[in-house]
C-alpha cells in the first residue's frame, strides 16, 4: 500500500510536468532528499526513480521549459571544473572500485547544484525550491524528532524515517543539516508568499524548529550540539535585544537540562576530553595522516582514498586501582578509518587543486549573500526586508554546515550544494535587480550625505 501511494505521487507529479515542467526539478528534490525508493518495501525498491526524476527535469528544462533570465555564473563554473577534477581523480583513484561506488552519487549532487540555479529564473521559484527542500527535509526531522521524544534515542541507534545509515539517514549528517536549515524553515514560514497564511505557518515552523533541535539529542552527535551553539550565535547578529535573547536562551538550556537522558549528556561531555574517547581521538589521529598523504600525494588520492591509512596513536584511560584512580596511556593501532571531516575529506580525495575549487565555491558564497545583506540592510521596505532575511537565513546555515563539516564527512552532501545552489540563483536574481534600478535613487538612502556608504 505504502508504495502504491508513493508511486501514484510521484505520478501525479510527472503528469504535471508535461504543463509546468519546473515541476519535475522539484520532485527530484523531494526524491533525492527523502528517497522515497527506500520508504517503501516492494516495487518501488526495484526502480531507479532518482536517475528517472534527473533525466526527467533536465529533459524538461531543456525540451519544454522557457530559457528567458537562466545565466551560468562564476560558482556554477566552479562546481563544473570540480565535478572534472573529481572524475580525473576518480580515473586514477588508489582504490578503483569503492571511488566508482561513490562516484555514482557525487556526480549527481554536483551536476545538480550547478544545473539547479538555470531552472530558478524567477523569484517565485526560488521560494518553491526552498520550501520543498524545507517540506522533503522535514518529513525526516519530523519523524526524527517524534522518536527522540518516546524513545529518547541513542548514538547509532535512533532510526527516523527508514533503517538506513546513508545520505540525510546518517546520525551525524542529519544533525548538521537540521541545524543548518532552521534558518530557513523561519524564512519560508515568514516571508514566503506561496503559502500566505502566517499563524498555521509559523505554528508549523515553530514545531519543525523544536523537532529539528531534538535531532541531536536523539542522534547523541556532538557536532549537532556544536551546530546549535554557532547558531545561537549568529541569530544574535540579527536580534534586536540580544541580552534578552541571550538570557532567554540560557533559561531554557537550564530548563531543559533535566530532561535531557543521561546517555546524551554522559556523551556530550567527553567533547573536551577528546585523547580519552576512541572516536574523536581516531578523527584527529585521521587528520594527521590525510595531511601527511597529501605532501606525497598533492593531487589526491581519490574518492575514499582513506582506506588506505593506518596509523598508531595513543588514547588516555582512567584505570580504577581500589579507592583511587590512575591515568594511563594505551597504545591503539587502527586503518581504513573514514576521515569524519569534509575538509580532511576533500583534501585527502581532491587534493590541494580540488581543495582549492571547493573552498572558493563555500568562501564566495558567503561573500555574496553578505553583499545582499549590506545591500538591503537598511531598507525599510517589506520586498528589501524579505530579501535581507533570505541572504542572512542562507549565510547562517552555511555558517552551521561549515562548522559541522569540520567533523563530518559531508564535503558532497546532496541537500548543502542544493542550498548553494539556492545561494547562486538568489544572487543572479538580485544583481538583476539592482541592474535594473541602478541609476534610480533607493528611498532608505534618502537623507544621507552624498558620497556616505551604504
Amino acid at each position: 500500500m505504502r508504495d502504491l501511494v508513493l508511486l501514484a505521487f510521484v505520478a501525479a507529479i510527472v503528469a504535471m510536468g508535461f504543463r509546468r515542467p519546473f515541476l519535475w526539478v522539484l520532485l527530484y528534490i523531494y526524491v533525492d532528499i527523502v528517497a522515497p525508493q527506500k520508504v517503501g518495501y516492494g516495487i518501488i525498491t526495484s526502480i531507479s526513480l532518482s536517475l528517472l526524476c534527473f533525466v526527467a527535469a533536465f529533459a524538461g528544462y531543456v525540451l519544454l521549459d522557457s530559457k528567458e533570465g537562466s545565466r551560468f555564473t562564476l560558482r556554477q563554473g566552479l562546481i563544473v571544473a570540480l565535478l572534472a577534477w573529481c572524475g580525473i581523480t576518480t580515473l586514477n583513484a588508489d582504490f578503483p572500485a569503492e571511488a566508482l561506488v561513490k562516484w555514482d552519487w557525487v556526480w549527481k549532487s554536483l551536476v545538480f547544484a550547478a544545473f539547479l540555479p538555470l531552472t530558478l529564473r524567477t523569484k517565485l521559484r526560488l521560494e518553491a525550491a526552498a520550501l520543498i527542500m524545507v517540506l522533503s527535509a522535514a518529513s525526516i526531522i519530523i519523524s526524527a524528532g517524534i522518536k527522540t521524544v518516546l524513545s529518547g534515542g541513542g548514538y547509532g541507534t535512533l532510526v527516523s524515517l527508514v533503517q538506513d545509515n546513508a545520505g540525510l539517514y546518517e546520525g551525524s549528517t542529519l544533525s548538521t543539516v537540521a541545524v543548518a536549515m532552521i534558518p530557513l524553515i523561519i524564512w519560508v514560514a515568514r516571508h514566503g508568499t506561496i503559502i500566505p497564511e502566517r499563524k498555521p505557518a509559523m505554528l508549523f515552523a515553530g514545531a519543525l524548529v523544536f523537532a529539528a533541535l531534538l535531532v541531536p539529542i536523539g542522534t547523541q552527535t556532538r557536532t549537532g550540539l556544536i551546530c546549535i551553539a554557532v547558531l545561537g550565535v549568529l541569530v544574535m547578529r540579527t536580534v534586536k535585544y540580544r541580552f534578552v535573547y541571550a538570557g532567554i536562551a540560557g533559561v531554557a538550556l537550564l530548563v531543559a537540562l533535566p530532561f535531557l537522558p543521561a546517555s546524551y549528556t554522559e556523551r556530550m561531555s567527553t567533547i573536551t576530553e577528546y585523547k580519552a574517547d576512541e572516536s574523536a581521538s581516531t578523527r584527529v589521529a585521521v587528520w594527521g595522516w590525510t595531511l601527511d598523504y597529501v605532501k606525497d600525494n598533492p593531487l589526491g588520492g581519490g574518492f575514499d582514498s582513506f582506506l588506505g591509512n593506518s596509523f598508531t596513536y595513543n588514547m588516555r584511560k582512567t584505570v580504577d586501582l581500589g579507592n583511587t584512580e590512575a591515568v594511563v596511556y594505551e597504545e591503539v593501532t587502527d586503518e581504513g578509518r573514514a576521515f569524519h571531516s569534509a575538509y580532511f575529506e576533500v583534501l585527502g580525495e581532491q587534493g590541494y587543486p580540488g581543495f582549492a575549487m571547493w573552498l572558493a565555491l563555500q568562501g564566495l558564497g558567503l561573500w555574496h549573500m553578505q553583499r545582499i545583506r549590506r545591500r538591503y540592510r537598511d531598507c525599510d521596505e517589506a520586498e528589501g526586508k524579505r530579501w535581507y532575511s533570505l541572504a542572512t537565513a542562507l549565510q547562517n546555515g552555511q555558517f552551521v554546515y561549515l562548522v559541522g563539516a569540520a567533523f563530518v564527512g559531508v564535503g558532497y552532501q546532496p541537500f548543502m550544494f542544493m542550498l548553494l545552489g539556492l545561494q547562486i540563483a538568489f544572487y543572479s536574481l538580485m544583481k538583476r535587480d539592482w541592474a535594473g534600478v541602478e541609476q534610480q535613487p533607493r528611498p532608505w538612502l534618502q537623507g544621507r550625505t552624498q558620497g556616505q556608504p551604504a
